[in-house]
């Protein structure tokens, strides 16, 4: 028998590395298991959000993004950037550093907090017991007070598409690609979908998005799905929907892409298909039969409110939980978690967790949609601004999108901030603490901010929902 712990967490992903640290915080004799092996062979922290997900894409969406600006949009500010060229290898390799350097950060903030670091598979295998196995098949076993399970997800693969080694590829393999394919697919209208077709839209891919469902980014708000939809087909993505994947084959370095729109069956062939359609728990071994932790039928652990399993000693957060799989969901659940087990009274609102597409422009959401105030027999008011007014949008050149607020119509509460606008990942914060500490639209709108600024765009959509608005003409508000 190996060491003993107070606290074991297994995968050090965001939510695991931030359980742990704070479980170390406070006081607590605290180890991380981790199996994630870099492109050199070793155990790194992070997961998939600094691996292969949020930090790696959004190197690649800012870049790709300055490249179009350079050769598209610095004239018209006055400057002569010349023949704009793309270095795909070089883009790739800034974002391999990057990823380096925050995983290495991860080993840092272990050390300076006192968390032990522990290379290999863990598995629980008992109320108060883990299992690792390292790359060498060698097991060893710890005891810990208590255990907190942060697995994390995995790509969902689909049946008609399976996978190959650099034709047919899932969002990990679209990071990786040293040249822009000239025709790229992309099976799969979400978050990632989005992110990735834009990433190589930009660096000079003709991009076809085939997205089984029949409505465009059904989780946000319909006004800021519809018009984010109409800024995408503008940038040059190719958005079908309703375009059910049947099948495909992989022959001479391409791949055809059979679909059925429901009327008719289509194929279409590419240089390169990434494969988006959503992510599932990566729960199957985690757990050993008999220690009691429960599972759906769709393999999320069951925990409840403060990710408490059926174990009263074993905790599960993040994507391998009910919720949205959002990398800061699970930090603030590892948090939570952290503080419970220390003996703290500690809860969250997943009612003000907020959503990022990180396109130009930004697509950012936090609370309820119309679509879901209607559902649930909510009168609501609601109140937009568009960037096309907002001076600091025009000296940015970045006019295109809109805030919109939604307030209960009776009590003036805000449900609900969604924006597409440049920069609405930052801005759409100001939601989240609205929702926090139950402000009024009134509130926001008596809140000084800023000029000029693009969250001034906020504030006056603060002002539209009485038609109060100061920047633009108001409708009239029904008495």
């Amino acid at each position: 028998m190996a060491d003993k712990f107070d606290v074991i967490v297994i995968g050090a992903g965001p939510g695991g590395y931030v359980a742990a640290i704070r479980a170390a915080q406070m006081g607590l004799k605290t180890a991380c298991v981790e199996k994630w092996i870099s492109k050199e062979g070793k155990v790194v922290f992070g997961g998939t959000c600094l691996n292969v997900g949020c930090i790696p894409s959004k190197a690649l969406l800012e870049a790709s993004h300055k490249f179009v600006e350079a050769k598209h949009d610095f004239d018209d500010m006055g400057i002569q950037a010349g023949d704009v060229q793309v270095d795909v290898k070089k883009m790739i390799a800034r974002k391999d550093k990057i990823v380096k350097n925050l995983t290495g950060g991860i080993a840092g903030l272990f050390k300076a907090n006192g968390v032990t670091g522990i290379e290999g598979t863990g598995k629980v295998t008992g109320s108060q017991q883990v299992e690792v196995t390292d790359q060498n098949g060698k097991a060893s076993t710890y005891e810990a007070d208590s255990i907190i399970i942060a697995a994390g997800s995995v790509p969902v693969e689909i049946p008609p598409t399976p996978l190959t080694d650099d034709i047919i590829v899932d969002s990990a393999g679209a990071l990786e690609f040293t040249e822009t394919p000239k025709r790229l697919g992309v099976i799969g209208a979400g978050v990632i979908g989005l992110e990735l077709g834009s990433v190589w839209s930009r660096l000079g891919a003709e991009v076809t998005v085939l997205e089984a469902m029949d409505s465009f980014l059904p989780m946000v708000d319909g006004a800021i799905a519809k018009e984010t939809q109409k800024l995408l087909k503008k940038q040059g993505l190719d958005i079908k929907l309703g375009a059910r994947v049947t099948g495909s084959e992989v022959k001479d370095g391409e791949v055809t892409v059979k679909y059925s729109d429901g009327d008719n069956d289509h194929e279409m062939t590419f240089d390169k298909l990434i494969v988006c359609v959503g992510r599932k728990p990566y729960t199957q071994g985690v757990v050993g039969d008999g220690v009691g932790v429960e599972t759906d039928e769709r393999g999320f652990i069951q925990v409840d409110d403060q990710c408490r399993t059926s174990v009263p000693s074993v905790y599960a957060i993040g994507d391998c939980v009910r919720g949205p799989m959002l990398a800061h969901k699970a930090s603030e659940e590892g948090i939570m978690a952290a503080d419970i087990i220390a003996g703290h009274k500690a809860e969250m609102n997943y009612d003000a967790i907020p959503s990022v597409i990180y396109t130009f422009p930004e697509v950012a959401w936090v609370g309820m949609t119309e679509q879901d105030a209607k559902a649930k027999g909510i009168e609501v008011k609601t109140g937009t601004f568009p960037f096309a007014a907002s001076g600091r949008a025009m000296a940015n050149n970045a006019t295109e999108g809109q805030a919109k607020i939604i307030a209960d119509a009776e009590t003036d509460r805000v449900l609900g901030l969604h924006i597409v606008g440049q920069h609405a990942g930052e801005m759409i914060a100001q939601g989240v603490i609205a929702l926090e500490f139950g402000s009024s639209a009134e509130d926001l709108a008596l809140t000084c901010y800023a000029h000029p600024t693009m969250s001034e765009a906020v504030h006056e959509a603060a002002l539209a929902v009485e038609g109060h608005a100061i920047h633009m003409a108001n409708r009239k508000k029904k008495k």
